[in-house]
């Protein structure tokens, strides 16, 4: 395996220390907030309907085949398991995104050494809420469409089986694409010119991509991995030199 890879789970780690430190510590407290108070309501949700969607995913088998549901039922829990995390994560990033943003920005400051204890400032935050959302929106229009061929696909016999896998793959990349854009936004970088950017560095990008999304998959730990994955991400735009990539014009 390519050793860029391992760079991610160095990334995540170190922007967990970051958010904890003291002079970080504020920034985070209200996404992670938001965030709780929005997982608690979700997974009361889910509990109540879990089966219900297991039960609607799965493909119906005729008598003689009976025996493969116990072998495909885990396989459909996994799937649902994923659609709802992403749904998680897609509804708690539109909503903190201002926040996240403001994180990433300062956690920049910090890492380039410029101020130890930058200030906050509400007035800077709301600011920036226009932009953010904005980019929200620009993220969840390259989601949606990627995201209904997926579930279209788990409705078709056969062919839905390799569904779960490519949810899969799907999250790892939306995750690299999801946290890395805060610090590119933040930089005036295009979205066009990000994209093109995390291909290039792909393999770092899958590497990032892949632990924060086994991180969130753990209930209650992802809580805290969300604003560690904004500060992740941050140092991922730093140290893989995202800055050398804009053009002139930007």
């Amino acid at each position: 395996m390519p050793a860029p890879v391992l760079s991610g789970p160095q990334y995540l780690r170190d922007g967990l220390k970051l958010v904890l430190s003291p002079g970080l510590r504020l920034f985070v407290l209200l996404p992670l907030a938001i965030n709780l108070i929005l997982f608690v309501a979700l997974v009361g949700f889910a509990v109540q309907q879990f089966s219900g969607w297991v039960d609607a995913f799965m493909p119906s088998l005729p008598s003689w085949l009976s025996f493969l549901e116990y072998i495909l039922w885990p396989l459909f829990v996994v799937l649902v398991l994923l659609m709802v995390f992403f749904t998680f994560t897609m509804l708690a990033n539109i909503i903190a995104a201002p926040f996240n943003g403001f994180l990433a920005e300062k956690v920049e400051v910090v890492v380039r050494g410029e101020d130890t204890l930058p200030p906050f400032s509400w007035a800077e935050l709301l600011a920036m809420v226009p932009r953010t959302l904005g980019r929200e929106m620009r993220k969840l229009g390259y989601f949606l469409p990627r995201a209904i061929g997926l579930l279209i696909l788990t409705f078709i016999p056969v062919v839905n089986l390799v569904a779960a896998p490519l949810w899969l793959l799907f999250g790892v990349w939306m995750m690299a694409i999801q946290y890395i854009d805060y610090p590119a936004d933040n930089n005036k970088m295009s979205w066009p010119d990000m994209l093109a950017w995390l291909r290039e560095k792909r393999w770092q990008s899958l590497g990032f991509g892949g632990i924060t999304y086994a991180m969130l998959l753990i209930p209650g730990v992802n809580i805290l991995m969300m604003p560690a994955a904004v500060a992740g991400a941050t140092l991922f735009w730093v140290r893989e030199g995202g800055e050398r990539a804009l053009t002139p014009a930007r």
